[in-house]
């Protein structure tokens, strides 16, 4: 099968320390920050759920996930909505907190590679780290995310 395209147009998330690389096609909209309504005082992944297009969709934090206590939101915080991967994924679309507005970055071999001294713990959902140019992300395991949030709402 010939290669389409030897580019690819992702979004660079702001994470209070990190970044999250995340294909474009994944990201359904940003939105500005809204509390989320039933977020919990103790620091966790899972801060509640926001109002958008008419329902109720989860929000959550990158850095809970890493075992970090969330940033406090301010004026540049953001929610990027995120469409579930697959069509029969049980997860509903869901939000991750940005600490500003995600930027547009087309990659390609020449400006990405892999970081080989970057070792995730077995229990945070990323895949790798890359280096773009001068800066480094991470690349979230979407489908464990998802999978962790469907378990999460299934026992609620």
């Amino acid at each position: 099968m010939p290669i389409l395209s030897e580019e690819l147009y992702s979004l660079v998330l702001p994470l209070r320390e990190d970044r999250l690389l995340v294909p474009r096609a994944c990201v359904a909209e940003v939105i500005r920050y809204a509390a989320p309504s039933g977020a919990p005082d103790d620091g966790a992944w899972f801060r509640g759920t926001v109002r958008w297009r008419d329902r109720e969709i989860p929000v959550i934090s990158f850095e809970g996930l890493l075992g970090m206590a969330p940033p406090s939101p301010d004026g540049r915080t953001r929610i990027v909505i995120f469409s579930p991967l697959g069509s029969d994924s049980q997860c509903p679309p869901y939000g991750i907190l940005s600490q500003g507005f995600p930027q547009m970055v087309r990659l390609n071999s020449e400006v990405l590679r892999l970081d080989e001294t970057y070792r995730a713990r077995s229990t945070v959902p990323v895949i790798c780290q890359v280096a773009m140019l001068s800066e480094s992300a991470l690349i979230p395991d979407l489908e464990a995310i998802e999978a962790r949030l469907v378990e999460s709402l299934g026992s609620a």
